[in-house]
């Protein structure tokens, strides 16, 4: 696969940051809304934004089952803060019933929703992210953390003790934002983990 197809939820969040991220890094990208954009795809980042205004949305716009068909069937996936919570198999305080954040079990880990605290408790730290050589900028809006990985899990990164970045096979996931600098390392990364060559 030489010019992979990514896809960037683009029901909330920050969509036009990562689409131009992943066009530096790249790859071909486009919005997803609907299922058939969602099937045209090979690879999906789902952004950062509200995790429970998101979970209501792929509801309504009827993608929640498909994105987890195809996530079941091994589709890459990337996931920054809010799309690292719905990546996991579990939420931690994952909101009201009702109108709670719904995991896709896309990566075998547990996260807590805004463990950083909230929008003022917002902060950037340089990371030693694994697999990317020297420090990675690390920008944490009220970020989520993840307090349990599984056996096949990668921890890539750190913010003092608190895991906010892992790998799994050919999905990743960072609770902080790299499409809001100009560092397109961890993009690329992605691109390469959905081509095979990392």
């Amino acid at each position: 696969m030489s010019t992979p197809r990514v896809g960037v939820l683009a029901l909330q969040g920050d969509t036009r940051e990562h689409l131009a991220a992943l066009h530096e890094a790249g790859a071909e990208a486009s919005t997803v809304r609907r299922l058939g954009e969602l099937d045209a795809v090979d690879a999906l980042v789902i952004p950062g934004g509200e995790s429970t205004a998101m979970s209501h949305l792929l509801r309504e716009f009827e993608l929640l089952e498909p994105l987890r068909a195809r996530l079941a069937e091994g589709m890459p996936a990337y996931g920054s803060c809010a799309g690292m919570i719905l990546l996991a198999s579990e939420i931690l305080d994952a909101g009201v019933a009702g109108r709670a954040a719904v995991p896709l079990s896309g990566i075998d880990m547990t996260v807590r929703r805004n463990a950083f605290g909230r929008q003022v408790d917002s902060f950037e730290e340089e990371l030693t992210f694994g697999g990317i050589a020297g420090p990675v900028h690390a920008v944490f809006i009220r970020a989520p953390w993840v307090e349990r990985v599984g056996d096949e899990v990668e921890v890539l990164a750190r913010a003092g003790e608190h895991i906010v970045a892992v790998r799994q096979g050919r999905r990743l996931a960072t609770s902080f934002h790299p499409e809001m600098t100009g560092d397109r390392r961890v993009h690329r990364l992605f691109v390469d983990m959905v081509t095979g060559r990392a």
